[in-house]
């Protein structure tokens, strides 16, 4: 077994384009570090619905050029098998490690091929890429971007012609072409043949962002914004200048993008640590909202100042607020068609839909899902995820999402209001909705099918004091969802309340998602409500956590 991992090691190092991942191998060759090319070779990494992601490295299991030639060949032949091997493929790369290189050999794999290739002018947003791929009428469209993980990490995201990512059984069927690929030698890649975009395509996406938002509405929002060292920054204040707010004051720290990520332990809005620079701009410009991007700029976070006392000022807004706050403005705004979300995000949703007279649909976790719901109009998931504008960009759109929480903030404060008075109207109309989250990561994937298999064996009956009234393996599909593996629980008793679980799909993580909802008469009763359901999801969390052997 030792030898043929060393064996299969000297033969990917005899093919590896690029210096740096062959003086990595070879120095582990050279030294007999068995341990650490078994990590790398003791395996593939799988191309899924995500496309592919991991860390940096040589060999199968990373992330390098050698595998990112393989993905494009592969998609390249998939293509061609279907009739498209004269379309257009359009590229688009963030700012991290490799993204250039791994956008470059994707041109020139698919010029190659016989496809015609055109790659974004530089790092840009991903729903640039999203757009590109429609108003260029491409057959597929490739970002390499591993969106919001760590430093260390890189991926690669493809989209049809449709503009959505990919789905079952595309990725299947893609990854059995890149499985067929022959040896890196085989696969042409001319030094040139692809075209690099100007920024007239850049001009087009922000022409359409500025026709999401209502002709005449106020624009008078100031905005603290963040990029968090991504590339969203200089496509941010465009929109925004376009659209005529005030020029947004970035936190100077984070706006250059950076693929060391510096200030940040994980370079995600959500995570602990990420928004303390936002958070001491906002303290010292007193703007009336924060935002902020992830490093590809497809999800948007919202803080609102915040008076409780001793606290940092601020108060970040969950997914599912933001989610419930623009769906609620596009309402108001006259928004037809369907509201959808995938099944991890709040139930407030569909109470929106269904008191506005609007069609509602759950999905799988994931815009490639969202994205595919016929007559979409607005969709979102909790992880901080919109696709406000589904004719332009039919994904997560964190910068066009960003322009309609400015308008809707412009408006009320217009009327002296502020989101969190739409919030807590919305809790007066539908019961207050708080929804918290459960998140494991692990270095041993064995843990999480662990906790899935016990929670399968022994599920529970009973949860932060409400009835287990129904629990589904979702396996095994439903009425309206295809298999995936994921355990949904509905809770009654005192209040109604949902538990969902699942391993992420991008991270080695295991996550729990959890809701409950508090009836309200009174905005008297408000602060008891929230009170209440604080103190529920955290019992939600701790039983859980013990169900599942976390």
């Amino acid at each position: 077994m030792q030898q043929d991992i060393v064996t299969r090691a000297r033969a990917w190092l005899d093919e590896d384009p690029d210096s740096d991942t062959r003086a990595e191998l070879g120095a582990l060759i050279d030294a007999g570090d068995l341990d650490a090319l078994a990590e790398r070779f003791s395996g593939t990494l799988q191309f899924g619905t995500a496309g592919l992601r991991g860390e940096l490295g040589a060999g199968p299991m990373r992330m390098n050029r050698t595998v990112v030639i393989r993905a494009a060949a592969g998609l390249a032949a998939y293509l061609k098998a279907r009739g498209q091997g004269d379309g257009l493929v359009v590229i688009g790369y963030d700012a991290r490690y490799k993204s250039t290189d791994f956008a470059l050999d994707t041109a020139a794999v698919m010029t190659g091929a016989g496809l015609r290739a055109a790659v974004l002018p530089r790092p840009l947003p991903t729903p640039v890429l999203a757009f590109a791929v429609r108003h260029l009428g491409a057959v597929a469209g490739v970002e390499v971007t591993a969106s919001h993980n760590p430093p260390r990490d890189n991926g690669y995201k493809v989209y049809l012609g449709d503009g959505s990512q990919i789905v079952p059984p595309a990725d299947g069927e893609i990854a059995a072409e890149i499985d067929a690929v022959g040896p890196l030698a085989s696969v042409p890649r001319p030094g040139d043949g692809w075209q690099t975009l100007g920024d007239d395509i850049l001009a087009a996406y922000l022409e359409r962002t500025d026709a999401a938002l209502t002709a005449g509405t106020p624009r008078t929002a100031r905005v603290v914004h963040t990029a968090l060292h991504g590339v969203g920054t200089e496509t941010f204040t465009a929109a925004f200048a376009r659209a005529g707010f005030p020029a947004p004051v970035l936190v100077p720290e984070q706006a250059e993008p950076d693929p060391a990520f510096p200030t940040v332990a994980f370079p995600n809005p959500e995570e602990p640590g990420a928004m303390d620079l936002a958070f001491a701009t906002a303290r010292r410009v007193q703007p009336d909202l924060i935002i902020a991007n992830d490093p590809d700029a497809d999800r948007c976070a919202v803080a609102v100042p915040d008076p409780a006392p001793g606290g940092p000022g601020w108060r970040m807004l969950s997914g599912d607020e933001v989610g419930a706050l623009l769906a609620a403005h596009l309402v108001a705004k006259g928004a037809t068609g369907v509201l959808a979300e995938s099944i991890v995000s709040s139930s407030l949703l569909g109470r929106i839909a269904e008191r506005a007279g609007l069609g509602y649909e759950e999905t799988l976790t994931g815009f490639k899902w969202i994205a595919r719901v016929e007559g979409l109009r607005y969709g979102y998931e909790e992880a901080l995820g919109y696709c406000v504008d589904p004719g332009g960009v039919r994904d997560k759109d964190g910068i066009t999402a960003a322009l309609l929480v400015a308008e809707l903030a412009s408006g009320l404060k217009a009327e002296g209001r502020t989101l969190t008075d739409v919030l807590d109207d919305l809790a007066l109309t539908h019961g207050l909705h708080a929804t918290d989250q459960l998140s494991v990561r692990v270095k041993d994937l064995s843990l999480i099918s662990d906790a899935m298999r016990r929670l399968r064996e022994g599920p529970p009956v009973e949860l932060a004091g409400l009835r287990v009234a129904s629990a589904e393996d979702l396996t095994r599909g439903t009425a309206t969802l295809p298999p995936t593996d994921g355990l949904r629980y509905r809770l009654e008793g005192a209040y109604e309340a949902r538990v969902i679980v699942r391993p992420s799909g991008t991270e080695p993580k295991l996550k729990c998602y959890l809701e409950v909802v508090v009836p309200v008469a009174s905005l008297d009763e408000l602060g008891t409500a929230r009170k209440r359901g604080a103190e529920v999801l955290a019992t939600l969390r701790m039983d859980v956590a013990e169900a599942a052997g976390l």
